[in-house]
């Protein structure tokens, strides 16, 4: 017979690590699977750091996870003794007339920002392009920018983060099976099975968190009307090498940023000071929307020409940092919806099966408070958070 679980969760990345620490916290009897060994290099939970801020551009409902998951953070800190969440400040650049992109989102991104901060008791500052040039000359700056600037706006460690989930969830229990690749999903004498290349599992509850593999997760019989719009894409991160100006570079000086501009639909960049000690590198990186791939197939080397362009158009006119090269290039991927936002819903016609696709681009420091929601969703105890923005159903995204 195979061996039984109250919830099995499919993918240990950002969310699944987060999900599976916070049932087995909880006293659930938990099994996660992953076909690689987590934190790995090949989806969307890698690269040395990933911005986190309260005031979240991409709408309001997005705050109460950001604060929650900079409180789980810190826990985890002192639970495991590992850096995961370091406080350096945070800008967002743009126009002050306005910017009409934005991850994808047609909105003037900076204002929306400054908003939501208000509306939450933020702490935050709006900056004119004369005391962004005091504070920050790092920054090459017009005289029409502007910023929203915002005090506990830092970075999060993702290999970190999911390290320490994963070791916290087994130390309360719950058993992790990594290298497992999971090869179907069916209903059997009223339980879930759940089949793998290392044999069958059985379990009240499914948790699909499998990140851009979750598209063409199990084939045609988990299919359903939001699959297919689930698009993804690769993106790459950089890392210049700045000895010449090393110390204007690190997180006491310079913080993490997302800078909007208006030389084409989906230019912008977003970026962050020099994360580990004893190095000279910050980090860049873009954002693009043009060309999907999928997960086994996608080309995750940098070509030299990539980097070059990175330089050219963004690093050498944009900062005052002489003699930058690259010296890093790392390609992940982005599982995106048509709106830019989260799908976590129950999956129609399963009972007792949870899908989680919390990315978009902006997913990572919300992850360990949607982990949170979805175990006490799974679980059926009172919610600390509201998931239902994120339904597929309220999104429009169910034909």
């Amino acid at each position: 017979m195979p061996q039984h679980f109250d919830t099995i969760v499919i993918g240990l990345g950002a969310v699944g690590s987060a999900t599976l620490y916070q049932l087995a916290r909880r006293g659930a009897k938990v099994l996660g699977l992953d076909q690689f060994q987590p934190p790995h290099s090949l989806g969307s939970s890698h690269g040395q750091t990933r911005i986190t801020r309260l005031a979240v551009g991409e709408g309001d409902e997005y705050v109460p996870l950001v604060r929650r998951s900079h409180e789980i953070w810190r826990e985890l800190e002192a639970a495991t003794g590992q850096s995961i969440y370091t406080r350096t400040h945070g800008l967002v650049l743009g126009p002050r007339d306005g910017a009409p992109v934005h991850q994808g989102r047609r909105h003037d991104f900076v204002h929306s920002t400054i908003d939501i901060a208000r509306r939450h008791g933020i702490d935050h500052e709006v900056l004119d392009h004369a005391d962004l040039r005091r504070r920050y000359p790092q920054f090459q700056l017009h005289d029409h920018e502007f910023a929203y600037w915002e005090r506990d706006a830092g970075f999060v460690r993702p290999e970190a983060a999911i390290s320490a989930q994963l070791q916290q969830a087994q130390v309360h229990g719950a058993t992790v099976q990594a290298g497992v690749r999971v090869t179907g999903l069916a209903r059997e004498g009223g339980h879930l099975r759940v089949d793998t290349t290392q044999g069958s599992y059985r379990a009240e509850q499914v948790v699909l968190a499998a990140g851009p593999w979750l598209p063409g997760l199990l084939g045609q019989e988990l299919q359903h009307a939001w699959a297919p719009k689930l698009a993804v894409y690769r993106q790459v991160m950089f890392w210049f090498d700045v000895a010449a100006a090393a110390p204007s570079f690190e997180p006491s000086a310079f913080p993490v940023f997302i800078w909007t501009f208006r030389d084409g639909p989906d230019d912008s960049i977003y970026g962050f000071p020099i994360a580990e000690a004893g190095t000279s590198a910050f980090k860049i990186a873009t954002a693009q929307y043009l060309e999907t791939t999928t997960p086994d197939t996608v080309d995750r080397t940098v070509a030299g020409a990539e980097k070059d362009s990175m330089l050219q158009r963004h690093v050498l006119p944009r900062f005052q940092a002489p003699g930058a090269h690259c010296t890093d290039a790392r390609a992940c991927l982005y599982t995106v919806t048509p709106d830019h936002g989260f799908v976590v819903d129950r999956l129609p016609g399963w009972p007792g099966v949870h899908v989680a696709s919390a990315c978009s681009g902006h997913g990572f420091k919300h992850s360990a408070a949607v982990g949170e929601a979805l175990a006490q969703q799974v679980l059926d105890l009172p919610e600390r958070l509201d998931l239902r923005p994120f339904g597929h159903t309220l999104r429009g995204l169910a034909v």
